[in-house]
């Protein structure tokens, strides 16, 4: 069953949220994400960046919108592209789920109350995890989360995580420039730096580590990374 925003679950005062998925390869797991998501939210758009399988089909097949790039933009403009329609349509706040299983579409109940408590940017952790995450994989997220919290100014214990809640008022105030993988890391710096609210919830995942459904390329995506944070945190406020 669809969960309402009502004082239920406490989230009245989040107005209206919607679900986006960005999809690259994933028909075996699309499906089922779409269904889970679809029982918290009865909005979900899938952006398909640019899949040669049948991850469109089976999106769509669950009841999802489903919008597909000709080509694999990256993750950024799949993002960019889905909060260009959503919050043209009048939502107030956008959920980020992969499409890999890994975010429990059950957790978000968690985000949308911490947004309701007047968060801008609600981050759905996993540093509490870590230990279940392979050595190379809970290095790198440690010491990518420690670097970018010291670029930003705030202390952030998980900004790699991708199981977000935007607001409106957040991507009108940075924007979501860059194209792949760097722009969630890039937006928390913007974010800090505009002075929008920052809150880092602890979430359940469907597993720790991630790396055989990513599509991060460590040496690329990292290099990427550090340019776009660098830019983000020198450049004017909007």
């Amino acid at each position: 069953m669809t969960v309402g925003l009502s004082s239920t679950v406490g989230l009245s005062s989040a107005g209206r949220i919607a679900i986006t998925i960005p999809a690259y390869q994933a028909a075996p797991t699309i499906g089922d994400v779409v269904r889970r998501c679809l029982d918290i939210l009865p909005d979900v758009l899938v952006i398909d960046d640019g899949s040669d399988d049948t991850t469109a089909d089976e999106a769509r097949s669950a009841g999802a919108e489903v919008v597909s790039q000709p080509t694999n933009r990256g993750k950024g403009d799949a993002l960019e592209l889905a909060f260009s329609k959503l919050f043209g349509r009048g939502f107030s706040a956008v959920v980020t789920v992969d499409a890999d299983g890994q975010h429990l579409p059950e957790e978000i109940p968690v985000l949308i109350r911490a947004a309701a408590e007047g968060a801008d940017l609600v981050l759905g952790t996993r540093d509490h995890l870590f230990a279940d995450m392979s050595q190379v994989r809970r290095a790198s997220n440690r010491l990518s989360s420690r670097a970018i919290s010291l670029v930003a100014g705030k202390a952030v214990g998980d900004v790699q995580t991708g199981f977000r809640l935007y607001s409106k008022h957040l991507i009108d105030q940075v924007g979501f420039p860059e194209h792949r993988f760097e722009a969630e890391s890039a937006v928390v710096v913007r974010a800090v730096r505009c002075g929008c609210r920052i809150v880092s919830v602890p979430v359940r995942l469907g597993f720790a580590d991630g790396r055989t459904t990513s599509h991060y390329r460590p040496v690329i995506d990292s290099l990427r990374i550090a340019t776009a944070v660098t830019r983000a945190r020198f450049e004017s406020r909007r």
